[in-house]
């Protein structure tokens, strides 16, 4: 059995247990007022009740039909002698009323409520009619019928589809969050993978480049200076090794849980003020590049600068070279560390005009510039880059230091 069949099934063992119910508790006169299971007013009662019970099972997935099918037979009530067992016959009148209440909005279904509440109070005054009471009387208890039978229903079924329209919405918010927390999460991942790309770029030109360059050098001197080939050579196979541990540290963040990398021959890159000095050596072996440090006296170098400003220093010397090795082989390069001023660190790599023409194999538009300038943009420093006057490239950072509670660097 379903459930709305158990449900009209109780209503209909409770509306004609009322009717068996109140011959017993009435006394008196008002025991003349009800019929008993001996009358045939009773059985009309109960099978009124049962075409009510009918009714709302039939028409309860369209409420505002069954309302309109079970008040009629209030009045059909009212018109036999049922006395005030009447009133029995609004119990379904109140759950059709209910039904109605919790299904669509009062302003939507009041022309149906209003009917029933006519017909309940008609049925009503009928009964009181042939039960000889006043005019006044059947009129006030008729109107009083009427609005407990169907106002009271509707009353309940407006606060209960209340909370479950506010619970809806609840549910609604809650699943917007979670769209929104996935969305800014899907957002956070491909920004994540966009600056992973950037690295990744970083990584490979600086190392492509100087092999590029150092494989080209490599045929020229094979003949004429066999031991600069093999030099060559073997920086061609460090920078190789390099790349390869610098790819799989970045990659490695990606994979939780993974156990460390092993210690290899290649030394834990330290990308940071103290790491532009080996990124500078290292470079200088297949291009001319000097390094001049700046230091303030009394205070250790980069003092006050973050690390991620250090990490965005260094990744610039690291671009700025590979960008001058690209598109200006054999020029000089310049690298200065300025750690003097006590509000900003200065950075500035600046490379001469090309002693060759670039090689387009190597060559690459890239996001050099755009990955330096979104790490100087994080880190509040400053960056400007341009051509100089004697036709080569500079390449300037400016990082402000971190104050400290009172104020100083």
């Amino acid at each position: 059995m379903t459930p709305r069949r158990w449900v009209v099934a109780g209503c209909w063992v409770f509306a004609v247990g009322s009717f068996a119910l109140l011959p017993l508790v009435s006394t008196g006169s008002d025991a003349e007022r009800v019929p008993d299971l001996a009358e045939a007013a009773w059985w009309v009662g109960a099978g009124l009740v049962t075409l009510q019970a009918a009714f709302v099972l039939r028409w309860w997935s369209e409420p505002q039909a069954a309302l309109l099918m079970a008040a009629p037979v209030a009045v059909l009530a009212g018109g036999v002698t049922l006395g005030d067992a009447t009133n029995v016959t609004g119990f379904f009148v109140m759950v059709a009323a209910y039904l109605v209440a919790v299904a669509r909005p009062v302003r939507q279904t009041w022309p149906a409520l209003v009917s029933a509440g006519v017909l309940v109070a008609c049925g009503g005054y009928f009964a009181g009619l042939r039960l000889d009471d006043p005019a006044l009387t059947s009129i006030g208890g008729s109107v009083l019928q009427a609005t407990g039978t169907v106002g009271a229903p509707v009353l309940v079924g407006v606060l209960v589809a209340t909370r479950r329209e506010s619970r809806a919405a609840r549910e609604d918010q809650q699943r917007a969050l979670l769209r929104e927390r996935d969305a800014l999460l899907t957002a956070a991942v491909a920004r994540e993978r966009t600056a992973m790309a950037r690295e990744l770029h970083d990584i490979a030109a600086h190392h492509l480049s100087g092999i590029a360059v150092m494989s080209a050098a490599i045929g020229s001197q094979i003949d004429a200076d066999p031991e600069g080939a093999k030099e060559a050579a073997a920086q061609v196979r460090r920078q190789s090794v390099s790349v390869l541990h610098d790819l799989r540290s970045l990659v490695g963040l990606l994979r939780v849980g993974d156990e460390a990398p092993e210690s290899g021959t290649t030394p834990t890159r330290i990308e940071n003020l103290a790491g532009i000095g080996p990124l500078v050596e290292d470079v200088s072996r297949a291009a001319p590049v000097e390094l001049t440090v700046l230091e303030a006296s009394g205070r250790p170098l980069g003092e006050g600068i973050g690390p991620l400003a250090q990490l965005a220093a260094y990744r610039m010397v690291q671009e700025s070279l590979a960008n001058a090795a690209r598109h200006a082989p054999g020029a000089r390069c310049a690298v200065v560390v300025d750690d003097r001023d006590a509000a900003s660190l200065v950075v500035t790599v600046r490379n001469g005009p090309p002693t060759r023409p670039p090689d387009v194999a190597v060559g690459s538009s890239g996001f050099g510039l755009v990955g330096m300038r979104e790490r100087a943009e994080l880190t509040g420093a400053r960056l400007e880059h341009g051509p100089t006057a004697e036709g080569g490239w500079l390449v300037l950072l400016r990082v402000p230091r971190e104050l400290d509670d009172e104020g100083e660097s």
